[in-house]
């Protein structure tokens, strides 16, 4: 049988098809294993945990190597800025991140949370007065 009938699930046999719901199978398997395990086992949770704590530390790194991208592609953009107006744009994204990381805190009176609406309009203000001028060129 040719590799394309193979790769088609409409137009290959039976077999491939009943191979293909026992990959499914397996997976699924495989998944409610290491739910069972997590929920059964001592210890579970604090390996769970410990897991997540893994999966966030990828996801951080991931954005820093991103933003590191960013950077080298927009390097002359970001520089034609000038220095000003680049100064309030790296401190925005600063205030950005001081603002999501402390939006629970913030959120639990009433001026915090007055005060966290406030700091996020002036980062939406930056953010536009950046591009505002970037585009007056």
């Amino acid at each position: 049988m040719p590799a394309a009938a193979l790769s088609d699930p409409l137009t290959a046999g039976p077999k491939i098809l009943v191979m293909e719901s026992l990959k499914v199978l397996r997976n699924v398997a495989i998944v409610v294993l290491i739910a069972a395990a997590v929920y059964l086992l001592p210890g579970g949770g604090q390996a769970s945990q410990t897991f997540l704590g893994v999966v966030y530390i990828g996801f951080a790194v991931a954005i820093g190597y991103l933003g590191l991208r960013f950077y080298r592609e927009h390097r002359v953009a970001l520089h034609s800025l000038g220095d000003l107006h680049r100064g309030v744009l790296y401190g925005a994204i600063a205030f950005a991140v001081l603002a999501y990381a402390a939006r629970a805190r913030m959120w639990e009176s009433g001026l915090g949370e007055l005060l966290w609406f406030v700091l996020v309009g002036a980062i939406v203000y930056a953010f536009l007065a950046v591009y505002r001028h970037w585009r007056a060129y």
